[in-house]
């Protein structure tokens, strides 16, 4: 329910931006305000995941939510034309992600026995994949609600958005508060050491550098997100109908490919085809980019949903499997932290390439980089290469074994 709110919110929250500046680069800040919290406490929200209770930490992220986006409300009804007020209202919610990620991911192992893990891991990917696919429709179609005429008039647009998402966080609330987690990490002091140990332990270890830096540059450079309301405005002339379809369709392609890993699951050569997918997510951004008919866009945008989605499982399941229990909130803090840059941060990169060059050359760039990357990344790292099963000890073994040659040679 939460990610159903915010991807509601985001559409809203875009559209808002869009129609009170009309700048590519005031899109792009929306991106770079929710990832600059996580810049700065990545790495300590990590060590509270490991610290606390994972389900409490939770629930105090969604309250700062909760809260930033009932401002944020606030200030739409009474008519906000300076957006660096839409911009705070934003750090704030970044902030409750930045620590709301690594407990999230944390706790998923607590939920589910081992054996299950990776199959749970697609379940909730698909679940996701739900929410990010009707959220932006949810969005689109809310914003733009006409009560022109009646006493409600003042909540059309953007209120009635933000009022969806307060319901959808405070549903979420109630959920999460009736979780009852299986097991404990063991805790350990809070220092300097204990909370850079996650960035180490993935500095060290290949398989993981490798997929979750993949992701990164891919999505950094691939992204287009942040574009979708220039390309539903000028570019397809769609309106804030088109832009909600062209948000969901990535999800919607990505849930489709989740349905299918519930019933043919990835069995072997995981780390090529997490490779070959980053390619795709490439080509069919390029087409994107070049599209100007509003369902060849809404094609290429589920090409680029599905095939991130094969990235997305491969990369979670990793992590997990090839995290220890009491590390896994400082390694996933790591992960949030290239999420977020890949994501938010990857819609500044977009904003600014698009003032600078333009939005369809921007993306059409942003596409051939990550094709670039998906063969790069092939020959830096082998382990990622050479992946085959979604279990934890053949990943280890893979670590193992590109070890021993190193120390040989």
């Amino acid at each position: 329910m939460g990610i159903l709110g915010a991807e509601a919110q985001a559409v809203g929250v875009a559209w808002q931006v869009y129609q009170l500046t009309h700048s590519a680069l005031a899109l792009g800040y929306t991106g770079l305000a929710l990832f600059l919290p996580g810049l700065f406490f990545t790495l300590p929200a990590g060590h509270v995941a490991d610290l606390f209770d994972r389900r409490t930490v939770l629930l105090v992220c969604y309250v700062l939510q909760f809260g930033a986006t009932l401002w944020l409300l606030e200030m739409t009804l009474h008519g906000v034309s300076n957006v660096a007020w839409i911009y705070a209202s934003l750090l704030l919610i970044g902030l409750g992600r930045c620590f709301s990620g690594p407990a999230a991911a944390a706790l998923v192992p607590m939920l589910v026995p081992k054996q299950h893990f990776v199959n749970a891991v697609t379940w909730g990917s698909a679940i996701f994949q739900i929410a990010t696919a009707s959220g932006p429709m949810f969005g689109g179609i809310l914003f733009t609600i006409s009560l022109a005429g009646t006493r409600w008039a003042k909540w059309t647009g953007g209120p009635v958005v933000y009022v969806f998402t307060l319901a959808c966080i405070a549903l979420y609330l109630v959920m999460m508060a009736m979780i009852r987690p299986q097991g404990a990490a063991e805790r350990k002091g809070f220092t300097l050491k204990t909370m850079v140990a996650g960035l180490q332990y993935v500095a060290h270890t290949r398989l993981l550098l490798g997929s979750i830096s993949l992701d990164l540059f891919a999505v950094l450079l691939g992204g287009a997100t942040s574009l979708l309301p220039i390309f539903a405005d000028t570019v397809l002339h769609a309106g804030a109908h088109g832009l909600g379809l062209l948000r969901a369709m990535p999800s919607l392609g990505a849930l489709m490919v989740s349905m299918t890993l519930l019933t043919h699951p990835l069995k072997r050569n995981v780390g090529k085809k997490m490779l070959v997918c980053v390619a795709i997510f490439g080509a069919a951004t390029v087409v994107f980019g070049l599209s100007r008919n509003i369902w060849l866009s809404c094609a290429a945008l589920l090409v680029v949903g599905a095939s991130d989605m094969i990235s997305v499982v491969v990369r979670s399941s990793v992590l997990q499997l090839a995290t220890p229990e009491e590390m896994r909130g400082r390694v996933s803090s790591v992960n949030w932290l290239f999420i977020g840059a890949s994501n938010e941060l990857g819609e500044y990169e977009s904003g600014l390439t698009a003032h600078w060059w333009g939005a369809v050359r921007a993306v059409l760039i942003g596409g051939v980089a990550s094709m670039a990357i998906a063969g790069m990344w092939t020959a830096f790292f082998p382990a990622l290469r050479r992946a085959d099963k979604l279990e934890a000890e053949d990943l280890i073994a893979i670590e193992q074994e590109l070890s021993a040659t190193e120390a040989v040679r």
